[in-house]
């Protein structure tokens, strides 16, 4: 029996940049339609991948499906995407986004979505600004976010997510290629509310993770999430973001399960905090990227200069950067004056 998704929207062409676990996830699920090839910078591990069908790195448990095409060779992988209905996929943390995107201006793209979730700690600016300042305003480019971890996407298991774009035409070719299967997605002209969401929701995971370490109840983690969600909401919208879209899948969903998850990087640095350990054992001990740590120090600055009141991601930036330990910012966060529960700047 045929695919009736394939019927629907065709087989395209996709390149992923970036053999991350996110990456390697979203590139193994858009294999079992399509015709992608991913792209990892380190060439040996790329060839590795290729021999091995696995990335032993970041999903060492979930082999390739057999349709996936692994390259170290970046020519080759923009190659791929030469065709018009193709899309590529730029899959690198926040940090690597620019120097990407560098890389990139050398080719006829008519298109890039990005999947990482933060602010430039050196600039302070969401990853659609740095898209904006270093390609112009002539390649369609969108957010591709929600509530997603790598290892269930990769193993198949259902997940909802959003497109957030100014072009109406690259929401359409996102939607037509990544919706289907056990991928559901959504459409959003929001591109600053679905980016602030996915950046800031880091931050409350390891808040979260701190209290969950420190056992102080599910009572007290209802409480970070909704007065999270409110901080979330409050800077979003000062920088452009509508209130609905931080409702929705890259807001609260995003933010549920980034702070409940067992799975979620940024909920267990928290936790590692809470256990008096030092914050670049916790790291090393990831292994992984934790957004939640760079975009603590660039929200704090940000919600400063911008006069929007973050407490709990202030508390957070001091436990990791000004040596303040858990439980005082605990108590920090318990002592505030009572006020409206209404979102206010």
């Amino acid at each position: 029996m045929q695919d009736s998704t394939k019927q629907t929207t065709g087989v395209r062409q996709v390149t992923v940049l970036g053999a991350g676990a996110w990456g390697t996830a979203v590139a193994m699920a858009l294999a079992q339609r399509h015709d992608v090839l991913l792209w990892g910078r380190n060439s040996a591990a790329m060839a590795a991948m290729a021999e091995t069908r696995v990335n032993q790195d970041y999903l060492p448990d979930q082999p390739f499906p057999a349709g996936l095409k692994v390259s170290g060779d970046f020519a080759a992988a923009l190659a791929h995407v030469a065709s018009p209905d193709s899309l590529l996929i730029a899959a690198c943390p926040v940090a690597g986004l620019r120097p990407l995107l560098a890389q990139l201006k050398a080719y006829p793209i008519p298109n890039v979505v990005w999947l990482c979730k933060g602010f430039e700690y050196e600039t302070g600016l969401l990853p659609h600004q740095i898209v904006r300042e270093v390609l112009g305003n002539n390649v369609a480019g969108g957010a591709l976010s929600g509530p997603s971890f790598a290892q269930e996407v990769a193993r198949g298991l259902p997940c909802a997510l959003t497109i957030a774009s100014n072009d109406a035409a690259l929401r359409e070719r996102v939607v037509a290629t990544v919706h289907g299967g056990n991928l559901r997605v959504y459409s959003s002209t929001d591109l600053a509310g679905v980016e602030v969401g996915g950046a800031v929701k880091n931050v409350l995971a390891i808040a979260t993770g701190v209290a969950d370490g420190l056992g102080l109840g599910l009572n007290a983690r209802a409480a970070l999430i909704t007065r999270g969600l409110a901080e979330i909401t409050r800077l979003g919208t000062t920088l452009g973001g509508q209130t609905e879209t931080f409702m929705g899948l890259t807001g609260m969903g995003d933010l549920i399960l980034t702070c409940t998850g067992d799975l979620s990087r940024n909920r267990r640095v928290g936790l590692g905090l809470a256990q008096g350990k030092a914050l670049e054992q916790i790291v090393q001990e990831l292994g992984h990227v934790a957004e939640g740590v760079p975009c603590a120090k660039a929200v704090r600055e940000l919600a400063a200069k911008l006069g929007v009141d973050m407490p709990i991601t202030n508390a957070v930036a001091g436990v990791l950067f000004d040596g303040d330990q858990p439980q005082v910012m605990v108590a920090r966060l318990l002592a505030r004056d009572p006020r409206d529960e209404a979102v206010q700047r």
